[in-house]
C-alpha cells in the first residue's frame, strides 16, 4: 500500500528550513554518538599476563579489594574497564605541584 502527501501552501523556503534541521540534527547524532562496547571479561591468566604480575598478586590484590572479580560457576574473570579503573596515575609530583 503507497501512501503520499501532498504539500500545499508550504514554501520552497519552509522545506528547506526543515531538511537544514534535519540535516543538522543527523550531524549532531554523528558527532556525539557513541556505541555501546560489549564488556570484556579476562580470567586470571590474562590479568596476570597483561599487568605482568604472577597469580598470587592477583589474589592479594583481590583479598585488598583493589581488584573485584566476577565468575561464573568455578571460573573467575576481571572486567577490563575495572582492571583499568583501579590503574592509578603516578605522574611527575613536582610537575602536579605547580600547577
Amino acid at each position: 500500500m503507497e501512501t503520499s502527501t501532498i504539500l500545499n501552501s508550504i514554501s520552497a523556503e519552509q522545506i528547506n528550513t526543515l531538511f537544514q534541521g534535519l540535516t543538522n540534527q543527523i550531524k549532531e547524532l554523528k558527532e556525539n554518538f557513541e556505541p555501546v562496547k560489549p564488556t570484556e571479561y579476562l580470567t586470571r591468566n590474562e590479568v596476570a599476563e597483561m599487568l605482568k604480575v604472577d597469580l598470587s598478586t592477583l589474589w592479594l590484590w583481590q583479598k585488598k579489594g583493589k581488584l573485584i572479580p566476577v565468575g561464573l560457576g568455578n571460573r573467575v574473570y576481571y572486567r577490563r574497564s575495572d582492571i583499568e579503573a583501579a590503574l592509578i596515575f603516578l605522574g611527575n609530583k613536582k610537575g602536579a605541584e605547580n600547577e
